[in-house]
């Protein structure tokens, strides 16, 4: 299982620890991912994401799930996302 944010496609970060004394040392920021269950009210059931904090507080500010998906790109979201946004837009459609 990847590192990766399901919604927002955030990934680990990667870069240097910088000493005092100026000595690089390889370092690694990881994204702060949760197990979370997001309910579709379009489709009516609920969905697991791995998802991290910031893209579920963009999730509830953009009013749920359903907004949220239909308003992101194809290309940030994982493949369980993108079905679950096709889903919804072929019922949005009905």
């Amino acid at each position: 299982m990847s590192r990766r944010c399901e919604l927002s496609g955030k990934a680990v970060a990667t870069g240097h620890k910088v000493s005092h004394s100026n000595i690089k040392t390889n370092r690694r920021w990881l994204p702060n991912l949760n197990q979370v269950t997001l309910q579709s009210d379009v489709l009516g059931r609920s969905f697991r994401f791995r998802v991290a904090a910031a893209a579920l507080r963009t999730v509830d500010h953009r009013g749920g799930l359903d907004a949220f998906l239909v308003k992101s790109d194809d290309a940030v979201l994982s493949t369980r996302a993108l079905k679950v946004k096709k889903q919804v837009v072929a019922a949005l459609a009905n």
